[in-house]
């Protein structure tokens, strides 16, 4: 059976190489994939003074459920070298989070993100 997912990309370090390695490795898992435009903004939240994000939206389709999704996102961060450590020094290498699973939405604050909101209407109406 497949679903419908909204999923949001974002990096503040080597950003343009790591969101397209990213795009490469969520075609392993995601079909129908339809991109945003990248958008560059500040840190949101954060006490350690990052560099900025690079920041995109996929909306696509996959044959994986729920966990198995969310831990295939968790593998793809690790891969790229994502852990706490670099987390409390700010740099985070590629964050990939579920904003909707067929119709529902998690991380409900990031919805209000402005990133979000500016990037949500160049995507069909499928999330």
């Amino acid at each position: 059976m497949s679903h419908h997912v909204l999923i949001s990309l974002a990096s503040n370090r080597f950003q343009k190489k790591n969101l397209s390695k990213a795009r490469c490795c969520l075609e392993e898992i995601l079909y129908d994939c339809t991109y945003t435009s990248e958008l560059w903004t500040e840190p949101i939240g954060s006490s350690v003074r990052g560099e900025q994000y690079l920041n995109q939206l996929v909306a696509a389709t996959t044959m994986l459920d729920e966990p198995a999704l969310t831990e295939r996102l968790k593998q793809i961060e690790l891969a790229f070298g994502r852990n706490a450590q670099k987390r409390a020094l700010g740099i985070v290498p590629v964050d990939l989070d579920i904003l909707s699973y067929d119709g529902r939405r998690q991380h409900q604050r990031d919805w209000q993100r402005p990133y979000v909101q500016l990037l949500l209407p160049e995507l069909p109406e499928i999330v």
